[in-house]
């Protein structure tokens, strides 16, 4: 079952890489992010809980996408920026 912890850590992970790559910045959606942990799409998932760690990980630079539906839905995203 998806933990804080395990979306945190892969969130880090992914950013991560990204930075390592060279990217200025990369856009993240939580559906995605999701995926990779697992359990979702299904009944168990913990999707309010990977918005809230995509938010947690929110740097000053960083920006939550425009989005007309949930805030704790598959569609949220946020561009993380680099250098973090």
């Amino acid at each position: 079952m998806p933990t804080a912890d395990k979306f945190d850590s892969e969130l880090e992970s992914l950013l991560f890489k990204a930075e390592s790559l060279g990217f200025h910045s990369v856009v993240i959606s939580a559906g995605n992010l999701h995926r990779r942990v697992g359990e979702y799409p299904g009944a168990n998932h913990r999707m309010p809980m990977c918005c809230d760690a995509m938010r947690r990980a929110m740097r000053a630079k960083d920006e939550e996408l425009p989005n007309d539906l949930k805030k704790n839905g598959a569609s949220y995203q946020v561009r993380f920026s680099f250098p973090r």
